[in-house]
């Protein structure tokens, strides 16, 4: 494995002092496996509310993806910490950042040994709600006036959404989107632009998306109504409902889980079926 660190440059009116990276880990390569050659790349973007990044959710999730041949780079993104304060980063920052991320991997995609065409960028919860901010809103004003460039620049080969943060015209997780918004989370037309099924059109990348039925911090209606207008607008998504099962469970193992339980290993195939859906559909 080869691992580095790679600086995201990026200023926005919402950016904050923090100086966001990504941590790259890339699989080596070798004469002896021709066929490990020009792999897919997925970026993870950690959850937190937006107000900190998991590691539960950071390093142990890249590290699966890697294991399949998959290279790997989790997205160190800006965060609200401080609600309502000028220091802390606000919309659109962090989704010109995950764009950023998208155009880095692919600017690098020789050096890395990366396919350009199956660069995928995946989160959880909020760093759910960032991943689905960056496949519906990569080619938006937001993006293009702060990055420069095309619009495919930008555009994700793919989303991975794990239990993930949308949009709050249903029964959401109100605390990410403050942190998201600050002061600007009074304006309801500001809650509705970062509600992220809102930006579903047909140029929408595929998707693969889960969270459990009983999630008791982000509803799973959050995940269905994402479905719906994916439904609506005929892009392609594979989405795993479970039964059961709190907020956060990330690998669904005793080790990432903040649930030591191990009615929680049955969701554990998640991951391997998101590599599947990876390797089967581009």
């Amino acid at each position: 494995m080869i691992f580095e660190t790679v600086k995201i440059k990026v200023k926005t009116p919402g950016a904050s002092d923090f100086e966001p990276f990504l941590k790259c880990y890339i699989p080596d390569t070798s004469k002896e496996m021709p066929h490990y050659h020009k792999r897919p790349a997925v970026i993870i973007c950690p959850g937190g509310g937006y107000e900190f990044r998991s590691f539960r959710e950071d390093e142990p999730v890249a590290l699966k993806y890697l294991a399949n041949g998959i290279a790997a780079f989790v997205l160190e993104y800006s965060t609200g910490s401080d609600l309502y304060s000028s220091s802390s980063a606000r919309f659109p920052q962090q989704l010109c950042e995950a764009c950023e991320a998208i155009k880095t991997v692919r600017d690098n995609a020789v050096k890395w040994d990366i396919d350009p065409h199956r660069v995928f960028i995946g989160g959880f919860s909020a760093g759910g709600h960032l991943a689905s901010s960056a496949v519906t809103m990569y080619g938006s004003k937001d993006v293009i006036e702060n990055l420069g460039g095309d619009a495919e620049d930008y555009r994700p080969d793919g989303g991975i959404l794990c239990y993930p943060v949308i949009s709050d015209n249903c029964d959401t997780h109100v605390g990410s989107f403050k942190a998201l918004l600050g002061e600007k989370y009074c304006d309801p037309e500001a809650r509705r632009y970062v509600s992220t099924e809102t930006h579903i059109d047909k140029n929408t990348p595929p998707c693969f998306i889960w969270s459990t039925s009983d999630d008791n911090a982000v509803p799973i209606i959050n995940s269905l109504v994402f479905a719906e207008a994916l439904t609506a607008n005929k892009v392609r998504y594979q989405l795993q409902i479970y039964h059961s099962g709190q907020h956060g469970l990330a690998l669904c193992d005793r080790i990432t889980s903040s649930v030591p339980s191990l009615k929680i290993d049955d969701y554990a195939e998640w991951i391997n079926d998101s590599i599947k859906w990876i390797y089967k559909n581009f």
